[in-house]
């Protein structure tokens, strides 16, 4: 039987806490959220943005504790927005980024970054799908890029998809490759 762990989730985005509760308990971790927030560092590199958040974080929570962040890689853009995404999408919200970029045959890559950091060392784990994006926003909004993301190999965006995307995801990759850390150090 595995061991129980327990940890925090700093995020204020209940959709983000909801996923990685459900996709972490299959592997016997309990998510405990923690809402603190904290301004996010404007960078395209995503390892240097989770590393800044975590050391936000732990300096204010004192315990070990992991954050992440998602974000979209456009191709015909050469990877931006990346780290930049929530200010992208923000600026451009569903209709016009659908508009902008569902037109063309050009990919996608939707990748979440965690950083989990013990107190001593910080630990990145990643997790990304292809794709593209839909011409038109689809299915519910309240979970930002959800409505516009289409994985290869599905018609439906990952808001249309519902529980299904917590079994294809990339925060599903990287929480997976999270879950097996914690569990080969905690066995």
């Amino acid at each position: 039987m595995k061991k129980h762990f327990e940890i925090r989730f700093v995020s204020g985005n209940e959709h983000k806490l909801l996923e990685a509760r459900t996709i972490l308990e299959t592997a016997n971790i309990t998510v405990h959220p923690f809402k603190y927030p904290i301004e996010e560092l404007q960078t395209i590199n995503t390892d240097r943005l989770v590393k800044d958040k975590a050391t936000k974080a732990f300096e204010h929570l004192g315990e070990p504790l992991f954050v992440e962040h998602t974000g979209l890689y456009l191709t015909s853009l050469n990877g931006f927005p990346g780290g930049l995404t929530q200010i992208f999408w923000d600026t451009l919200q569903a209709d016009r980024f659908a508009e902008l970029f569902g037109a063309s045959e050009n990919g996608v890559k939707a990748k979440t970054v965690i950083c989990y950091v013990d107190g001593k060392r910080f630990h990145i784990f990643e997790g990304e799908i292809e794709g593209k994006i839909a011409p038109i926003p689809r299915g519910d909004r309240a979970f930002q890029w959800d409505c516009v993301f289409v994985p290869d190999g599905y018609t439906e965006t990952f808001a249309e998809l519902g529980a299904l995307k917590n079994e294809i995801s990339m925060r599903k990759r990287a929480l997976d490759s999270f879950a097996a850390y914690i569990g080969a150090i905690h066995s």
